[in-house]
């Protein structure tokens, strides 16, 4: 019964742990062929500063540049938009960027992604940097 017990919370850890994982893909559906399942990263970036500028097309290429290339040098898209979001100060709406990148699912690459959100928000003096994970079925 000991042995029993054991088993089932040995694998209830292993399923808590990776449903607590970073970037892991969890999907029951199949891709058509060529197509793999990827992971499907996006971070959202305001370019409002908080002394009411905007962050400059060049230092936004700066920090692709430094911060973003060098950890995923494989690829990404960068997407310019306007967003809506209500800051601290009750403020809404800003040029906004969204950086697309399709990764294997790793603990570094997480960390990677980390870094970059850590990055932006202390240079920028920014509130967030949005997060969304995802899956995708990709082919290339």
């Amino acid at each position: 019964m000991a042995i029993i017990g054991t088993v089932a919370l040995g694998i209830g850890a292993g399923l808590a742990a990776l449903a607590l994982s970073p970037l892991a893909v969890v999907s029951n559906r199949a891709c058509n062929p060529p197509s793999q399942i990827m992971s499907r990263l996006e971070l959202l970036f305001g370019m409002k500063k908080p002394d009411g500028g905007e962050v400059a097309e060049e230092e936004w290429h700066a920090f692709l540049d430094a911060e973003v290339t060098p950890r995923f040098p494989e690829g990404l898209t960068v997407l310019t938009g306007y967003g809506q979001w209500r800051n601290q100060s009750g403020k809404v709406g800003e040029t906004s960027r969204v950086l697309l990148i399709w990764l294997k699912p790793s603990v570094a690459n997480n960390d990677k992604i980390e870094s970059i959100r850590t990055v932006w928000k202390s240079h920028y003096k920014q509130e967030s940097v949005m997060r969304v994970d995802g899956t995708s079925c990709v082919s290339f």
